[in-house]
């Protein structure tokens, strides 16, 4: 039988308002945290977090179709047009019409937007990286299910695909 508690002596089985009101509070001030250095950097370029999110994702996955990326972030045509023309406009992305199918558009990151991106990210790796060898193996494993958890089927489906990529 698996162990049903934590080194607290709380158990995961029965979980109170309480423990999961500071779960969710340990939540919103970690992404507070783990968001606050890109959220500076993107200021300095009058960007917000969707400029961030889309140059994370076409950088992941170079070439990737404007369709994709729709899907991957989860926000409306509209909004993710306004990012793109933005993002393509100050010469971070680069769009390209389909090699199979001409009538989709390619997304790739220039120079000065891998630049970027690299930029944002790295205070992320940096801080998670941290996090990761202060908590351990255990911990990163059961942190990672807790949030594949919280995906959902169809966002989970999304993730798994992007693991074997």
């Amino acid at each position: 039988m698996a162990d049903s508690g934590t080194s607290g002596g709380e158990t995961l089985l029965f979980l109170t308002d309480e423990q999961l009101r500071r779960g969710i509070e340990a939540m919103f001030f970690a992404y507070r945290a783990f968001t606050s250095d890109p959220d500076r950097l993107l200021e300095e370029h009058g960007y917000g977090r969707a400029h961030h999110r889309a140059l994370h994702f076409i950088n992941r996955q170079s070439g990737l179709t404007v369709t994709t990326l729709l899907a991957l972030l989860g926000v409306t045509k509209q909004s993710l047009n306004r990012v793109l023309r933005t993002l393509i406009e100050d010469g971070l992305v680069e769009s390209r019409v389909g090699r199979r199918d001409k009538r989709e558009r390619q997304l790739f990151l220039t120079e000065e937007g891998l630049t970027l991106e690299r930029a944002l990210s790295e205070a992320q790796r940096g801080r998670m990286r941290s996090a990761y060898r202060a908590a351990g193996p255990q911990a990163v494993a059961g942190f990672r299910q807790v949030l594949e958890a919280m995906m959902g089927p169809d966002l989970q489906r999304i993730y798994q695909q992007m693991k074997e990529e």
